[in-house]
């Protein structure tokens, strides 16, 4: 084993210490629209509101896991791969996703742990296992190459550590509010990730707790809808629980200076996205993070939102990241660049 690939292998058991938590709710937007209207069914509005952006649901069984996403768009134009982040869920990104999907062909997946894609009791949530397996997920869709990957929170750290075990085939990549392991990282959850435990929605009544951490104005909800959403963050809160206690276990073995030799190594270009009111990972971590990628651009942060912008301000999102798609499809990877012919 290569010196780099040991770095690489530590570096990818760690890339998620510095955790936050998403929070599968709706946009302000969406809610705004649809607040006064006669109470659907939660799988009935989901359903409803995948559709208005354009998203159709799939599913696919790949070894031991059972797939649950959603997806839009035509097989020929760019593949642009959404990852949520810890408890949240595909729906996340729907707000977002309405403004690509005209554009990209879109795939949102429920992350193993999270929604409605089905994994075992014992199944191992890592993010070098979930990364590894996510691979799989691309190549079983035939997404793998040129693929745009963009993840918020816990998403982000498996999108970059997709993107530095993926060089090859990852087109560019979209952080928001991203996982690491920062330097100047310094709010209770990035600096003890026991704190996350205070994040976990287990019984009726946290919701709106962790909603006013992860949030900077955290919409008013229609009371089943949050009845709805509670429930079923409740369902998730034993997996949850989990993830964080190997979070913990991890937080004590790993370091910023191995999660920045893990970064170091990403060729993509890179936007990086903050709200400045963030909570769970300040927004300083945003210019440490820049700092560690070879192609970032200066980070785009956005005022009085919090940690979970793809909610809060979905239109800004897209508005940052349509242009940054459509200049990075332009461009060659420099690692393909860098070849030598074999003949």
């Amino acid at each position: 084993m290569t010196l780099l690939h040991s770095i690489l292998s530590r570096s990818l058991q760690m890339a998620c210490l510095a955790i936050s938590i998403s929070v599968p709710i709706f946009s302000h937007a969406t809610i705004n629209k649809k607040i006064y209207v006669a109470q659907p069914s939660f799988e009935n509005y989901l359903a409803k509101e995948r559709s208005a952006a354009g998203l159709r649901s799939k599913t696919i069984k790949i070894d031991d896991i059972t797939w649950s996403y959603s997806e839009s768009g035509a097989s020929n134009k760019p593949a642009v791969l959404l990852l949520h982040g810890l408890a949240g869920n595909r729906d996340n990104w729907n707000g977002v996703a309405h403004f690509l999907t005209p554009y990209y062909h879109v795939i949102i997946p429920d992350l193993p742990g999270n929604g409605e894609t089905k994994v075992a009791d014992d199944f191992d949530l890592s993010v070098p296992n979930v990364t590894q397996r996510l691979r799989r997920f691309a190549e079983a869709i035939d997404v793998e190459d040129k693929l745009n990957v963009a993840g918020h929170s816990l998403g982000g750290s498996i999108a970059t550590v997709y993107a530095s075990q993926y060089p090859f085939d990852t087109q560019s990549l979209f952080l928001l509010n991203s996982v690491g392991v920062y330097k100047q990282a310094n709010t209770a959850y990035t600096q003890n990730p026991y704190f996350l435990k205070h994040l976990i929605v287990s019984k009726p009544g946290d919701l709106d707790d962790v909603m006013a951490q992860v949030m900077q104005n955290p919409p008013d909800l229609p009371i089943y809808f949050k009845k709805a959403q509670e429930k079923l963050l409740i369902s998730q809160s034993v997996q949850t629980r989990k993830m964080i206690d190997q979070l913990i276990t991890l937080s004590r073995i790993y370091t910023p200076e191995s999660f920045a030799r893990m970064t170091q190594t990403i060729e993509a270009p890179t936007l990086i996205l903050w709200g400045k009111q963030d909570k769970i990972i300040n927004v300083e971590a945003a210019n440490e993070l820049q700092s560690l990628l070879k192609r970032a651009e200066t980070p785009v942060i956005l005022n009085n939102v919090g940690h979970m912008p793809i909610l809060e301000a979905e239109q800004q999102v897209a508005n940052y990241y349509l242009p940054f798609l459509a200049k990075t499809q332009k461009l060659k990877n420099p690692l393909t660049d860098k070849l030598i012919p074999l003949n």
